[in-house]
């Protein structure tokens, strides 16, 4: 099984292995050089997999915004189906859940995307790191550019004393448990920061009291044990990767919390404020299918309405048509003689008016 993992990543292996080694010819080229060279590679590996999924991190916000919109009415389903476990009710709550997602849009599996495709760059740098002994010693294939010299040169490099293959359960030395015990602790504080500012920055407070954030808070508190009991397995390497990914999303997740906040959230009342001293308007993030729902009204859904009761009524009394001599005379007040005369049959007391003597009847 093992074999068959590493040949299916093997294509994103060497190409990690590739851009480690160029970033690692930059840091040197101005200077940089020893463990730290390879340390600021791991990093640029880890800037440039964060780049390209950029595109995938915006779907990945607008997915978690309609998540939370669609919130009132996924709980309006439930509550219609409390307590009935019955089959037929089972599946009709399933499928009005359905129903729901396909009429606004919505895929609750959209905001796991990002974290699902970046995992294979994980693991292949995992795969790199994990057998860099190995191709030093030579009991191990050259994995792209990194052959047997590069393997050695990359074991004989460190941060603080702590070796990039190094992992906190197979080292003895004190150096590399301090080092990932540091590590393990900044990618708890990272974490949580980044959660916890999403979960009390860029929710509504609708979205706060239910029963899917309570679940989501005891989650935010268990990640540090999560990250203590996975962590102390991994080398130093890939610990320095999970916390720079883990920097990257804290500082990603402020700038989307600031310019695009989710409605009804704390941080979106900060940008309207933000935006009226500018004098500048937001335009806030709807869902569709939901418009009638967050309005109480389709939009345009009364605008022929409004604009029918906005025109006058049409007189249907016949016009009796003008002389140039009477238009003349009559001048302005023609207007609101025809509007007397059109008000005359609506009250059933108006009357024709006569032919005047100079009108073409008269001649």
């Amino acid at each position: 099984m093992g074999d068959f993992f590493n040949t299916l990543l093997s294509p994103l292996t060497i190409g990690v292995a590739w851009v480690m080694l160029g970033w690692h010819k930059l840091w040197t080229t101005i200077g940089i050089g020893g463990g730290w060279a390879w340390a600021l590679s791991i990093v640029g590996l880890t800037i440039v997999v964060r780049i390209v999924l950029i595109p995938l991190f915006v779907k990945q916000i607008h997915a978690s915004r309609r998540m939370q919109l669609i919130q009132p009415e996924m709980q309006k389903i439930q509550a219609k189906y409390k307590g009935k476990t019955d089959p037929e009710s089972r599946q009709a709550m399933t499928q009005e859940t359905m129903d729901l997602y396909k009429k606004t849009g919505t895929n609750p599996f959209s905001s796991c995307l990002p974290i699902l495709l970046q995992s294979p760059f994980f693991f292949a740098l995992f795969t790199v790191l994990n057998h860099l002994k190995a191709i030093a010693e030579g009991t191990w294939g050259a994995i792209g550019p990194i052959d047997a010299s590069v393997a050695q040169q990359i074991e004989k490099s460190d941060i603080f004393g702590a070796p990039f293959s190094s992992t906190f359960m197979g080292s003895t030395d004190l150096p590399t448990k301090i080092v990932t015990v540091v590590l393990i602790v900044l990618m708890s504080v990272s974490t949580f920061t980044t959660q916890r500012q999403l979960m009390r920055k860029n929710l509504p407070d609708s979205a706060l009291d239910n029963p899917y954030m309570k679940q989501q808070t005891v989650i935010l508190y268990l990640m540090p044990i999560f990250f203590a009991l996975s962590g102390i397995n991994f080398p130093i390497g890939v610990l320095l990767y999970w916390l720079t990914t883990n920097v990257w999303s804290m500082g990603q997740q402020f700038y989307v919390i600031r310019r695009m906040p989710a409605p009804g959230s704390a941080a979106e009342r900060a940008l309207h404020e933000r935006q009226a001293r500018k004098g500048k308007t937001v335009t806030p993030f709807s869902v569709k299918g939901l418009e009638r729902d967050a309005s109480g009204g389709t939009d345009g859904g009364g605008a022929g309405t409004d604009a029918a009761e906005a025109q006058p009524p049409v007189s249907r009394q016949r016009q009796q048509p003008k002389s140039a001599k009477r238009a003349k005379r009559t001048g302005g007040t023609g207007a609101a003689g025809g509007g007397a005369g059109g008000a005359g049959p609506a009250s059933g007391g108006g009357s024709q008016a006569k032919p005047d003597a100079g009108t073409p009847q008269d001649q």
